[in-house]
């Protein structure tokens, strides 16, 4: 189905996203902080042969680069910058930062409801 890059320093949540999106037939790509995330969507280092995710599900607090980071070296680059991205994170407050600069496609605090994710997920994708 479609290709979605995982982004969290929390191995569990990693673990429970991954199988809950794999069971719905997508191919989760997971990266465990922010350099990471943005080598293998073929950003940093530029890698014209990498497979452009379809979207991205990124933590904000994570160690070597954070999500705002993160999101804003994908807004950077032609090939990812209208790849929509759902924010997840514990921190509220950071949702609004996110929300302010528009973005965010699409937010989760966690704890989350892992049926609203995949809705989430669903909705999103289909748009595209």
């Amino acid at each position: 189905m479609a290709r979605i890059l995982l982004v969290d320093d929390e191995r569990d949540v990693v673990t429970l996203i991954k199988f809950m999106l794999e069971k719905d037939g997508h191919m989760v790509v997971a990266a465990y902080d922010g350099a990471e995330a943005l080598a293998k969507a073929g950003v940093e280092p530029r890698d014209e042969t990498a497979v452009i995710p379809d979207l991205v599900i990124l933590d904000v607090m994570m160690p070597v680069m954070d999500g705002y980071a993160v999101r804003a070296r994908l807004q950077e680059d032609e090939r990812t910058k209208t790849v929509p991205v759902i924010v997840l994170t514990a921190k509220g407050g950071a949702m609004d930062q996110f929300a302010s600069t528009g973005s965010a496609t699409a937010h989760l605090e966690k704890p989350f409801d892992p049926k609203m994710l995949r809705e989430m997920v669903a909705n999103l994708l289909e748009k595209r």
